[in-house]
């Protein structure tokens, strides 16, 4: 799914029930403008994300969130700090 369209991604994440994880803000735009409960979204902010800091800071978000807190939400990671916004935004 490399190439896919963004609403392709979204579509298979929900039928597989999965969570986007991305840096592109399309997704949490996607998801205002179709006022969806679902996929969930892990966003990436900043600028050069190695794939070791991607990886390093997933799991300092996954031992600080249950699965509760990222489902029907936009999880926004930053460097330092962590924001979630319950979907559908509004």
């Amino acid at each position: 799914m490399h190439r896919a369209a963004d609403v392709a991604i979204m579509a298979r994440a929900v039928a597989e029930q999965r969570i986007v994880v991305t840096a592109d803000l399309d997704y949490p735009q996607l998801l205002a403008i179709s006022r969806a409960m679902e996929p969930s979204v892990i966003l990436f902010r900043d600028v050069n994300w190695s794939e070791v800091d991607v990886v390093l800071r997933m799991h300092e978000v996954l031992a600080a969130m249950s699965e509760a807190d990222i489902l029907n939400s936009i999880v926004t990671v930053e460097r330092n700090r962590v924001r979630r916004r319950r979907l559908p935004l509004g």
